[in-house]
């Protein structure tokens, strides 16, 4: 018998798109142009978000972006509150997505550790 997603599933779906266009659209903050949001996690009482977002690669583009965020969080809140016409908005925390870069790094690994093809056989 499938599972059935939980509300606070379909609700962390419809603010990571809702938060998407509003940083592509409507956001007009410099930093904010290269952050793309990963993923979202929404506490089971929906008044609490959890935001993961990517940036440029450098860690000082991601200090940007961040501090970007933390100023336009007010701002977002009150859009998804108005749009997705919750009860509560939830509070926004953001942190940066690195799993990119684990995923690359253990690529990367897997790429050392297989066997020359001249190898494989014995």
């Amino acid at each position: 018998m499938p599972v059935p997603f939980k509300r606070a599933d379909r609700v962390a779906g419809l603010i990571q798109a809702e938060l998407s266009h509003l940083l592509l659209r409507t956001v007009k903050d410099p930093r904010l142009h290269a952050v793309t949001i990963t993923a979202v996690q929404v506490s089971a009482d929906l008044r609490h978000a959890r935001v993961l977002f990517t940036g440029s690669g450098e860690p000082a583009g991601m200090a940007q972006a961040l501090a970007g965020l933390h100023s336009a969080a007010g701002f977002l809140r009150g859009h998804l509150g108005r749009t997705l016409h919750l009860r509560y908005a939830p509070e926004l925390t953001f942190e940066a997505d690195d799993s990119v870069e684990r995923s690359l790094r253990v690529a990367a690994l897997l790429k050392q550790v297989t066997a020359p093809e001249g190898e494989e056989g014995e």
